[in-house]
């Protein structure tokens, strides 16, 4: 698969992984009563903070894989693809440990599993492939995220900016099943973000391992993600 193709894929939301369960926690946020009209704000925020930090550990779970040069012991996988299963779970436990809100890391992982099914249907016997399903039933959705886009070609820096595209395409997507949004300016939302992506894809980048992994919180999102989990009428999981 070529590497413009892989990363158009990716960042299609048709891709059948289960994005349309998420709100990237527009919906709580608004039943909160955040305005509407903050919503490109809402998208900048994620963007500095969640996105960075998602954004960032896909960059290294690429690069475990052989996206990039990764030190330690690899295993050769087709394609000159050298897999470092320690340094995966390494940045796996390393994301793990800076996301606190439990219902955020359940939807992360719904989400990772929907990669991993998509990565066995058509790689099974990929090496990363294989490295992925080591961290268990679910890893969280960053992880598979830079694993899947190493398989597919995507280079790291493509997978940065597919993150970060998808998680603001995500809370542009629902705001038009939860507030009275014209679609167009939706998708103003979106090309108006352009320069935070863009400087959170540099960000991620420059993130050289686990322990340099950006822990950026948001506080609001993480306490509104608690709230919604026991709501009983909801249109998404978060």
């Amino acid at each position: 698969m070529s590497t413009g193709l892989g990363t158009l894929l990716l960042a299609d939301a048709r891709l059948p992984v289960g994005g349309h369960t998420y709100s990237a926690g527009l919906e709580p946020a608004l039943l909160d009563g955040m305005p509407s009209d903050r919503i490109a704000d809402y998208i900048a925020a994620r963007t500095r903070t969640v996105g960075l930090v998602e954004a960032a550990a896909s960059v290294l779970a690429h690069r475990a894989v052989g996206g990039a040069a990764a030190p330690g012991p690899t295993t050769d996988g087709p394609e000159g693809v050298g897999v470092d299963a320690g340094a995966l779970a390494d940045v796996h436990e390393a994301l793990l440990a800076r996301s606190p809100s439990e219902p955020l890391r359940d939807i992360s992982g719904l989400l990772g599993r929907g990669l991993v099914r998509l990565a066995d249907r058509l790689w099974p016997e990929h090496p990363a492939v294989k490295a992925l399903r080591t961290l268990g039933r679910a890893p969280q959705r960053p992880i598979a995220l830079g694993v899947v886009a190493a398989v597919m070609g995507p280079d790291e820096a493509e997978v940065a900016r597919v993150s970060l595209y998808d998680d603001a395409q995500t809370v542009a997507s629902a705001a038009l099943k939860l507030a009275p949004v014209d679609p167009v300016e939706a998708a103003g939302w979106v090309l108006g973000a352009e320069g935070v992506i863009s400087a959170s894809v540099a960000e991620a980048l420059a993130v050289r391992g686990p322990d340099d992994l950006p822990a950026r919180t948001a506080p609001q999102i993480e306490g509104w993600s608690l709230e919604h989990q026991l709501k009983t009428r909801r249109i998404f999981v978060a």
